[in-house]
């Protein structure tokens, strides 16, 4: 029971107490197919079908909210628009998470990072997952750590005597049941520190971005979105529209007034 408590209580604040008020405008980066539910705008770069083995729950992105398909490391966004940013699970997949932490705190002026922690992620760990994640505890604020991976299991060993077994299921979600232990949560206002060890090798980084997540899918994705129905149903959600040019850069405008709309939106590339 207790540990049943402690994860309604983990899932609580990183998925539902948002430190935001109804005005608030709100970002969600890798939005997938579980977007925060306060979220107004979504960004994501890979919202088609064929990466849907990237994520977890339906796999199909959701398209509810206005969806921007950019590159999180370069997004289309002014500076400053976003009053909080949420990236949950999104730097362990991308290539450049130093970029995407320099974004988020471009384009929003605090919120929340959420990552697996490097010692979990050693005992079993996702075959698209690029990186070690820790935290540098002696900065302050601590600097979140990315060490490249250069191979999908820290062990080959032990990962093929979990499968061997039939052991890797189990273990998984024992580990999945201490789920707070797991991860690396940040709430950051301003900035967040972060750097990066080491390189990876081209050919790793080419085999891991076609590889499955595998991450959970099915009852535990219905159980999470039903608690997240089940406890905002009463919570505020911002409802002033957004207009297009009030969120974007300024070679981006169109000068029409148009206000966003529940679709994906791509843009021009950069010349």
């Amino acid at each position: 029971m207790a540990h049943l408590r402690d994860r309604l209580r983990a899932f609580h604040d990183s998925r539902i107490a948002l430190p935001v008020d109804e005005d608030a405008l709100v970002l969600d980066v890798g939005s997938g197919d579980k977007p925060s539910w306060r979220a107004d705008v979504l960004l994501d770069r890979f919202p088609d079908d064929a990466h849907a083995g990237q994520r977890s729950g339906t796999g199909r992105t959701r398209v509810d909210r206005p969806l921007f398909d950019a590159d999180a490391a370069d997004m289309p966004f002014a500076d400053g628009v976003f009053d909080y940013a949420i990236c949950s699970h999104v730097l362990e997949h991308v290539t450049d998470p130093v970029g995407v932490v320099r974004e988020l705190t471009r384009v929003a002026r605090a919120g929340y990072i959420e990552v697996p922690e490097a010692s979990a992620a050693k005992i079993v760990d996702f075959p698209s997952h690029l990186w070690w994640c820790r935290l540098d505890r002696s900065t302050e604020p601590p600097t979140l750590v990315m060490e490249a991976k250069q191979a999908a299991s820290f062990d080959p060993e032990i990962e093929a005597y979990l499968h061997r077994t039939g052991l890797a299921g189990p273990v998984k979600r024992l580990i999945d049941s201490r789920h707070h232990h797991n991860v690396i949560a940040l709430r950051w206002t301003g900035s967040q520190p972060i750097r990066t060890l080491g390189r990876h090798d081209p050919d790793f980084v080419a085999r891991t971005v076609a590889a499955e997540a595998h991450h959970t899918r099915g009852v535990e994705a219905l159980v999470a979105r039903g608690l997240t129905a089940a406890l905002t149903v009463r919570r505020p959600r911002r409802r002033a529209p957004v207009a297009f040019d009030d969120i974007v850069k300024a070679h981006l405008r169109r000068g029409d007034g148009a206000l966003l709309e529940p679709r994906i939106y791509r843009l021009p590339a950069p010349a």
